[in-house]
């Protein structure tokens, strides 16, 4: 689709925004990709905003990833059996939400980013078990809960870190700072396989997609400074992006049923 060129400023303006926020906070803000396609940039179409968004989540995921392999806080074991049931579900769940009306589709999409915003807002256990080892019981226990976790990314077209992360340390036992890392494996698979399958579809707008990866890039290069700003008031801080995300999802719900 034709948009006007400030449109591709505030997309990169607003990947820089999102990029930022998902460094310093962790997994949620990439729910608020999707919303600012449709509000600010101007895609219409809530399908091309949900396939172009999980297309800029998983490359920014795994850029992400790439800092956290280095740093060795990758269950990779853990998190292939994750990832790779995640995957399944994710193209399952991508090919019905291609089938939702989009303004429904955009409702349901509320739903998840006001559940994101909860999630948020519980306390984080950061306590657990720092050399977990797949074994054939976590197996069992990974790869149905890995399903579950895809088809919902899948069908919303979000990372799904915010329901990856608990899944991991449920079934695994892992601290968080190990299901948080290793999280991404599955975020980059999920998104992969979303906006592969809304691509198929002719459903991804790829200037505003490289315009979002390109924000992100510069917005995770800044979050460095900010996170040591924020040390301190790290609670309040994801208090208040917790609000921004549930009051969006509160808009976007009212936007797709009035």
């Amino acid at each position: 689709m034709d948009l006007p060129l400030a449109s591709y400023g505030v997309a990169a303006v607003g990947g820089a925004l999102i990029g930022l926020l998902l460094a310093v906070f962790g997994g949620g803000g990439s729910v608020l990709a999707t919303p600012l396609l449709i509000y600010l940039v101007g895609i219409r179409d809530p399908h091309v905003a949900i396939g172009t968004a999980a297309a800029a989540v998983a490359v920014n995921a795994l850029i992400g990833l790439a800092t956290q392999a280095r740093a060795g806080t990758v269950k990779w074991p853990c998190a292939m059996v994750f990832g790779g049931a995640g995957l399944a579900g994710s193209l399952v769940g991508a090919q019905f939400a291609k089938m939702v009306d989009g303004q429904v589709l955009l409702a349901w999409f509320g739903v998840a980013m006001a559940a994101v915003a909860v999630s948020m807002l519980l306390p984080q256990r950061g306590q657990g078990d720092p050399d977990v080892r797949l074994s054939r019981a976590l197996t069992l226990k990974l790869a149905p809960v890995g399903l579950l976790v895809g088809l919902a990314a899948g069908f919303f077209g979000i990372g799904g870190g915010f329901l990856i992360v608990p899944g991991l340390m449920a079934a695994t036992g892992m601290t968080l700072a190990h299901a948080a890392a290793s999280s991404l494996v599955s975020v980059v698979l999920f998104g992969a396989a979303t906006s592969t399958s809304y691509a198929a579809s002719g459903l991804v707008d790829w200037p505003v997609f490289a315009a979002l990866v390109a924000g992100g890039g510069v917005g995770a290069l800044a979050a460095r400074p900010v996170a040591r700003a924020l040390s301190s008031h790290t609670l309040l801080g994801r208090r208040l992006f917790a609000s921004m995300v549930l009051a969006t999802a509160a808009y976007v719900i009212w936007r797709s049923i009035s």
